[in-house]
């Protein structure tokens, strides 16, 4: 018989390395495993530890949540160890963050922390403790699948949903993974915390990149890319330059104040051209985008994809975006996107996350991230334009 985890041994014989980053979420996970018979080890990486951000409330993986994720190991009774990710994390997630910036792009940091340390370095050392699962505090749901692996759903509370960040868990590492609190809502979470006697019941949730403890990204990735703060001029759709800026860095795809140019309509930026330091800018209906290509696709549905393939489906182009109707066509030169109604401010280096409904507890499919443009300067009456 299968246990709450679906594993075949009873709760005592099946060892769960938790994920602790020191916040609520992660706490309750190990506590409800705890409580429930399972052999629990609690990890904690140490992926940076630079001046304020080690003291900053909500900041995840530094020293006051070290601490936290030490305090609550202590409380539960089970043994806890911190490793140092300091070297792995700076390549893997803020050299990335840098260069996306400096080649015009919008990065999503925590992405790529998933996927490259979270979801990979930290599975290696479950293994190798002898873990049968490795759980984690993420508001998202697997389960069985048709296929006999695991498959990736949208988690109850739909406000927490964080399945937009993890689209790119591999089938094999999400074999491994799971998410105790995808039936869960957050206030329910700080009730077993509050049950557990958790001293971080009520600690606050990370809001902003841990890594840019003062909201400054723009000091970081000129300090790695200082050629994406080369200034350059800002053009508008129709070829006009209008201004100069002081870094592409400091633009982001569907941006409108902080332009720093007058004009007599309200202007957006609807691309970056980094290799040509230019801000392309345009009105509110140069951001509407129907098609996208994707590049690093990571497909989660039962049956891979071939060329020539096409499959109704929703589209979710930002964290804070719902996923809308698309049609997924995969191509000689990779998977293609049309968003059936069109969308504004797509992003290059945003992910587009793929679903197979459009609410409630839909099923990840997998997704990519967005590819830049081939052609920034627009005509000016453009309608919906492609984003490939």
């Amino acid at each position: 018989m299968l246990n709450c985890l679906d594993i075949d041994k009873p709760p005592h014989a099946t060892r769960v390395v938790v994920a602790m980053s020191g916040g609520v979420d992660s706490s309750v996970v190990a506590g409800l495993m705890a409580e429930q018979g399972y052999d629990v080890v609690g990890i904690t990486l140490q992926l940076y530890d630079h001046g304020a951000a080690v003291h900053r409330k909500g900041a995840c993986c530094a020293g006051q949540d070290i601490h936290d994720a030490r305090r609550v190991a202590e409380r539960l009774g089970i043994p806890h160890y911190v490793l140092d990710y300091e070297e792995r994390f700076r390549k893997a997630v803020i050299d990335r963050f840098a260069q996306s910036y400096a080649d015009g792009e919008t990065p999503i940091p925590c992405v790529d922390c998933n996927r490259h340390v979270k979801f990979a370095d930290l599975l290696d050392t479950a293994r190798s403790l002898g873990a049968d699962v490795l759980a984690t505090g993420h508001y998202v749901a697997s389960r069985a699948a048709a296929n006999g692996r695991r498959a990736m759903y949208r988690p109850v509370d739909a406000d927490r949903d964080q399945s937009y960040f993890l689209f790119a868990t591999t089938p094999d590492q999400l074999d491994l993974l799971r998410f105790p609190l995808g039936t869960m809502t957050k206030p329910e979470t700080r009730d077993h915390a509050r049950r557990f006697g958790l001293a971080i019941a009520d600690k606050a949730d990370s809001q902003d990149i841990c890594f840019v403890p003062s909201g400054r990204y723009t000091a970081i990735v000129e300090k790695l890319k200082p050629e994406a703060a080369e200034a350059g001029d800002i053009v508008h759709v129709d070829g006009r330059v209008l201004g100069r800026h002081d870094g592409v860095m400091r633009f982001t795809v569907g941006q409108r104040r902080g332009l720093g140019i007058a004009a007599r309509e309200p202007l957006y930026v609807v691309g970056l051209d980094a290799a040509g330091r230019r801000v392309i800018v345009g009105p509110k209906e140069a951001l509407a985008t129907r098609a996208i290509g994707l590049r690093d696709l990571n497909w989660l549905g039962d049956a891979p994809l071939a060329v020539g393939d096409t499959m109704e489906c929703y589209a979710r182009v930002r964290s804070t975006r719902p996923p809308r109707a698309a049609v997924l066509t995969m191509t000689a030169t990779g998977p293609e996107i049309e968003l059936l109604d069109g969308e504004e401010g797509v992003a290059p280096g945003q992910a587009c996350v793929l679903y197979d409904a459009e609410q409630g507890p839909a099923r990840v499919l997998g997704g990519g991230f967005i590819k830049k443009r081939e052609s920034l300067i627009l005509p000016a009456t453009l309608p919906l334009q492609a984003a490939v």
